[in-house]
This record gives structure tokens, sequence and C-alpha cells, in this order.
């Protein structure tokens, strides 16, 4: 290992490449060690013998001696296995789990203690000053993030099984470096431009910067440990988790209070972003805790604590400052993360009378402030709309004060949609009054923030959604006028449609019949075939986005039980056959087919008696073959069209299309139908094995199987009698005899895996023909 530990121009030199076998070796052996303790540790574990504390000490020792980080990542993995298989023992075991604890306990603080050292500039510092925080792998995280969040999961499942041992190793390194970041107060002096941090010598600044580094990753890995205070073990770990809580209060009101992020270094591009990371993960550990919050809330109700009140009025008073846009974005998104929490998560009833909750109300819906980034904007308004909107916990629904909620909240929308709503006198011509840039800037800015609203507000109680619907009639009114104004602008529409279709998800039955029924006719009138061809053929994938918005709602209306919405199947269907289908059927971008295709089943799926009438009863009295049909042009177009997708070399569509045929029979008996059976059940299995011989699509090859014997086995004799020889007969490439050796070779079975291992044999046989045809020389005799 210490080869492989060499610099690189030793390994590239003389010696490389031994170097480079004992890199290989080690990480073979670590694979070694990885299947050793997942596949086979269970079972050598029992034996008395063996010595399990030994080969653990020798892991511990190999972990730590890794020459590269991929090293000892793979190696934390293998101690993630252990800790896996440690906690289900124990879960299966309960009565034996301190005997199983006392046996590795000695083990688990060592492998705890030596993980946090690891993640400690303090310890560690030449090493983890080689790990890049700036480049992004594939799962949008830093090399540094990696290294951090697989190292707080090992301090994680520890603490699950050490929840003693854990917090009090972790919780003293914690306050040693708080000490040094609340002690930075006594440093700060008053310059001309602000306040300064009156430490500018070299050593001191390279200290402090590790310290802050330090407390970073220790504020994650105590939001990391929140999970383990809540539950069942409440109440025996709520001293821990009140001390926690109340230290990370203390932090972020600190932090708020003498503006650490505003003030001026030494060193202003090393300390400013760790003194904002520090804030920011403080905000981020407090909000890991709202779950715990929520639990002391509901034990506060019952209680009346004045301690809880004034943990969220504090928590409330750190928040407030950072909602400015004079505060940088990732201290301010922590910020509001946090606020959302308490607003969603805790819920206390209090919350909205604290007077730092009413500042942020004032701030938000006043027209001459200064407007937040996006982002913060719209989780900002979330949280006040959620505080006046969810049910408080605990309170029977006659003290959940919702006539004054009720009227707050509509003057909260109000306000946040006040620009939105004055567009709507000017929807015929816009650019008259504004020009069409700051239309379009009000337009985003209002729905991004009434669509997370109704979004956020949609799987809550019917009261909560009745208000929230009440408060934004007149802006969703204002959205349906402009509509037509912006139908030319894909942005635009694109942006309203995305309220829509929340709208129709969350709010349908607050929106009322009649109001939803002008919704759909307008949409339906809007998009004309050539509005669609426009907006698929010229507008790119913004166009694409538009029509698959405009299919995604139309699929929450033919989803829509009942007879309300029934009168408008057939100008749904016309409009997908007609107008959408033509448009995309020959296109190869998978653009909008997916949602096509989505909808067209939905409507077959949830309106079935659209297309077949009869009763259950009916149908036996009758028997299957007399089964009336209504709209059978509609019904055998859509059917082409799901033939037509399986030509075409869209590997996913064919699987998806594939999956709602096969859905259709199990739940409707597609394939027996009358009209499939005698008209399009052998031009679909004829489509179905011609992929499969072409080997087109061969990663559904099972799937393509069982759906042939599914439409095969509803006429067993038809397939064997007709259809084979039929399809053979229809096969280039192969001779008559060839084609009789194939059909005797197909036997005759009827059960699923036999049909289909014949269906197999048969495709590659037909291929193997057709290879040793294809390469004989030209003339030659076949015998």
């Amino acid at each position: 290992m210490r080869e492989c530990g060499a610099p690189d121009e030793e390994r590239t030199g003389g010696n490389g490449m031994k170097g480079c076998l004992t890199c290989s070796y080690v990480e073979k052996f670590t694979d070694f060690l990885r299947l050793f303790v997942s596949v086979h540790l269970r079972r050598i574990e029992s034996y008395s013998q063996f010595p399990v504390v030994e080969f653990l000490t020798l892991l511990f020792k190999y972990t730590f001696h890794q020459p590269t980080h991929e090293g000892y990542f793979s190696c934390l993995d293998i101690w993630t296995l252990f800790l896996d298989y440690l906690t289900s023992k124990i879960k299966s075991r309960l009565g034996d789990k301190e005997a199983v604890l006392n046996r590795y306990e000695d083990a688990l603080v060592l492998l705890l203690t030596e993980v946090l050292n690891r993640i400690q500039f303090r310890y560690n510092q030449a090493q983890l000053e080689e790990l890049d925080d700036e480049t992004l792998d594939d799962d949008q995280q830093t090399e540094w993030q990696r290294y951090l969040r697989q190292s707080l999961e090992v301090v994680a499942k520890v603490m699950e099984l050490l929840p003693t041992h854990a917090f009090s190793t972790l919780f003293p390194v914690l306050q040693d470096n708080l000490e040094v970041y609340l002690g930075l107060q006594q440093f700060i002096v008053t310059s001309g431009s602000g306040h300064r941090l009156n430490i500018t010598a070299e050593n001191d600044c390279r200290r402090l910067h590790c310290s802050l580094r330090d407390l970073s990753s220790l504020l994650q890995a105590v939001g990391r440990l929140a999970e383990y205070f809540i539950g069942d073990v409440f109440a025996a770990r709520f001293s821990d988790a009140l001390t926690v809580v109340e230290r990370l209060v203390k932090v972020t009101l600190y932090g708020s209070q003498i503006k650490l992020y505003n003030i001026e270094t030494a060193v202003p591009s090393v300390l400013k972003p760790d003194l904002i990371d520090v804030h920011a993960q403080s905000l981020a550990a407090l909000q890991a805790y709202s779950h715990w919050l929520a639990q002391y809330c509901s034990e506060a109700h019952r209680q009346n604590t004045q301690q809880f009140v004034t943990l969220i009025s504090t928590t409330m008073d750190a928040v407030t400052p950072l909602i400015s846009t004079k505060v940088q974005d990732k201290l301010l998104l922590s910020a509001c993360h946090l606020l959302v929490s308490l607003a969603t998560t805790v819920r206390p009833v209090f919350l909205i009378s604290i007077p730092a909750v009413q500042k942020v109300f004032n701030r938000i819906t006043d027209a001459s402030a200064q407007r937040l980034v996006d982002k913060a904007q719209v989780l900002v308004c979330r949280a006040l709309s959620n505080i006046l909107l969810l049910p408080w916990p605990n309170l029977p629904e006659n003290e959940q004060q919702w006539p004054v909620r009720s009227i707050n909240h509509a003057s909260l929308i109000s306000a946040l949609s006040r620009d939105y709503r004055n567009l709507k006198p000017s929807a015929v011509a816009p650019q008259r009054k504004m020009p069409l840039d700051d239309t379009k800037v009000i337009i985003h800015q209002t729905l991004s923030v009434l669509e997370d609203i109704v979004e956020n507000i949609s799987g809550e109680s019917t009261k909560s959604r009745q208000i929230c619907y009440q408060s934004l009639q007149e802006s969703v009114q204002v959205s349906l006028a402009l509509f037509p104004a912006f139908i030319h602008q894909s942005d635009v529409t694109d942006e309203m449609l995305s309220f829509f279709l929340t709208l129709f998800r969350g709010l349908r039955v607050q929106m009322g019949v009649p109001f939803t029924e002008q919704i759909i006719q307008t949409f339906l009138n809007m998009f004309t075939r050539e509005q669609l061809a426009d907006s698929i053929l010229n507008e790119g994938s913004t166009g694409c986005r538009v029509v698959e918005k405009f299919l995604k709602i139309l699929q929450v209306v033919v989803q829509e039980p009942g007879q309300v919405f029934k009168p408008f199947l057939p100008s749904i269907i016309s409009l997908c056959m007609e107008q959408v289908y033509p448009i995309i059927a020959e296109r190869p971008s998978p653009d909008v087919k997916a949602e096509l295709f989505e909808l067209l089943f939905r409507t077959l799926h949830h309106n079935w008696r659209h297309f077949f009438k009869s009763s259950v009863l009916a149908s036996v009295q009758r028997g299957v073959a007399e089964e009336p049909m209504e709209n059978e042009p509609q019904f055998s177009a859509i059917m082409q069209a799901f033939g037509q997708s399986f030509l075409q070399p869209d590997i996913h569509l064919f699987k998806q299309n594939l999956f709602y045929l096969e859905t259709l029979n199990t739940k409707q008996k597609l394939y027996h139908k009358k009209i499939f059976r005698t008209t399009m059940l052998f031009q679909f299995v004829n489509v179905l094995l011609q992929v499969l011989v072409h080997k087109s699509h061969d990663l559904l090859q099972e799937e393509i199987g069982i759906a042939i014997y599914n439409m095969a086995s509803v006429d067993f004799d038809g397939f064997f009698a007709a259809f084979l020889p039929e399809f053979l007969t229809s096969c280039d490439g192969v001779d008559a005899n060839q084609k009789n050796v194939l059909g005797r070779n197909f036997k005759m079975d009827r059960d699923l895996p036999s049909f289909t291992q014949n269906v197999h044999r048969l495709v590659n046989d037909l291929r193997y023909y057709r290879l040793c045809n294809d390469s004989l020389p030209p003339g030659t005799v076949k015998l």
C-alpha cells in the first residue's frame, strides 16, 4: 500500500509497473472484502471460533491506511454493509441486543471517532485540501461533498446503534468549534466602511479557516442525526436534543445579529465564504430538527411550555433579518427553507403573532420593497401561505380561526398578484400599455408563486383548498382572459398551462364544473390544427412543452369520474387523432408522443363505456360476441395509432405503449373484444413478431414474448391453424422447405413459458436461415 501511495513520478518511473500492480491488488482485495462482508459474514459470524472482532480491527487499519480517496470510499461502503447487517440483526433479535452491542461497542466507538477525525481539518488537513470542491459529478456533488456525505452516513448508522456514545463523542467536538465561532465577536472592530474582523496574521487566518470548515462539517453531522431523537425515543433523548436545538438557535441568532456574512476580513476570498457557509449550515441543521420541534409542539400544546415559544420566537428573530436582497443567495435560501419548515412541519398556533413573522408578511406584501430572487420569493410566499392555510395540529375544527385566516390569506394573495391582475384590461393588446418583456416578467413572477402555493396545498384538507381557491379566484380568471392574447408566445403559454395543470390537479373540485368547462373549451378552441403545428414544428422544445402540458391537463379531465366532463370526450379524441397525431406520427423526435399516448390510454381506461356500453350482467347473458359497441371509428383509429408506434425506433415509447395495451387487456379484456379479436389481433401479433425478428428492441424481448402469448391465447386455434402458416408464407429470405421446418418445429404448447420459448426459437431459427441464405454465393442450387 505504501507503493500505491507513492508520488506519480515514482509510479511512472522504473518502479511504475510494480506500483500499478499494487494499486490493482488493493482494489481487488477491497472488492473481496466487500463480498466477504455482504455475502458471508452472516454465516461466518455465527461460528464462535471466528475472530470477528480481530477481523474488524484489521478492517479498521486497512480502511484508514488507504492511499486514495476512492479506496477510502470503498472501505466506508464495507463498513456501511456491516452496520446495516448489525442493525437488522438487532431488530430481528431484540432480546440479544445488549449482548450484540457489547461485543462490538469498542470497535464502533473507535470507527466513529476516526471517521469524525477524518472530516476535520484539525486532524486531516493535508488530505482534505486535496479534495475538489468545485467540479460536480453525475450526482451533482463535488468530491468534497461526496467525501463528507459518505462519512456522515457511517456516523449516522453508528448513532442508530449507539445513540448515547455517538452523541457524547460528537457534541463536545462541535462545542469546541462553536466556542471559536462565538468568540469572533470580540475581534470585530468598526472601520470606515462598516465592520471588520481584526484577525490578520496569516497563521491565525489559516487556523480560523480550518476551524470554520470543521464547524460547517460538524453542523451537517448534527443535522444528519436529527432523525434519532424523534418518534418513540423522543422522551428518552429529549434532554440531548434540546441541548442541540438550543445551541443551534443561539448560533443562528448570533450570526444574524452581528452580520458576520457582511464583515470585512483579511482574506475575503477564503474567510467570507467560510463565515457564510457556517451560518447557512447552522440554519440547515436547525431545519433538520423541524420534526423534533413538531413533536415538541404537540407536547408543549398539552403542557403550554414557555420554553418552546421562546425557541420558535428566537429562531424567527434569527431568520427574519436574512430575508433581504442584501444577503447572499446561499444564506437567504437556507433561511427561507427553515421558514418553510416552521410553517409547514412545526405549525405552532402562535407563529403568525410573532413580530418577526409580521415583519416578513409586511416586507413581502409591500409593493415598494425590492423583490427577492425568484427561488427565495417562492419559498417565502409558500411559508406565509401555509401559515394561514394549514390546519393547526391538536386543535378541533372550531378553534382553527378559519374566517380570520381566510381574510388574511385573501389579502396576501391580493398583494402578491396586484400587478398581474392589472394586466387584465390590456389583454387585447398588452404591448400598448406596457412593453411585452415587462409583461412577461410580471406573468412569470406571479404565476411561479401562485403555482407553488397551489401545489403545496393540493394534498391538504378540503377547508384549506377552499380558502386557497377563494383567494386565487380572480387571478385564475385573469389567467384565462390573458391566455388567448399570448397563444403565440410559447414561453408565456408554457407558464400559464403549468399553472392551470397544477390547478386541475389540486383545486379541480373547488373551481366548480361551469368554470372548469369554460377553461377546457377555451383551450380546445385556441389549440387549432395550425396552432398545434406551429408549436410542435416551429417553436422547438418550448412549443412542444406547451402542447405536452395541454395534453396533461386533458389527462386529468378524462380521468375524472362521473358524467360531468364526458361531453368533452369526442372533442378530446378528435383533437388527439385528427389534429395532434397527424403532426407527430412520422416525426422521429419523441416530443409530445409519450404524453399523447398516455392521454389516449387514460381516455380508454377511464371511459371504457364510451366505446363498450354493455354492463357485466348483459355480457354474461349475451356472450362476448354480441357485445354492442359505440364510437367504433374512434376506437379503431386509436388502436391503429398504437400499432404504428410499434414500428418506430423509440424504445421508451414502445415499452410504454406495450404496457398500456397489456394493462387494458388485464383490466378491460381488450384482446377479447370482438372488434380487436376479429380485425386487429393478428396484425398486432405480426408486428410484434417482426420486431423480434429485426432485433430492433432486443431489450424488451421478454415483454414482447408475454404480449404475443396474451394475444395468441385469445384464439390459440386461429393462431396455430391460420396465423402461423400465413406469417411463415409471408417471410422473405427463406425457402419453402425452411418454412416447413420452422412450422413443424413450433410446438402447439399453450402454457406461457413453453409458448414464449417456442416464439424465441422460431425467431432465432428464422434469423439463422436468413443469415445462411444471404451468405451463399449467387447461383447456388439449394437442395
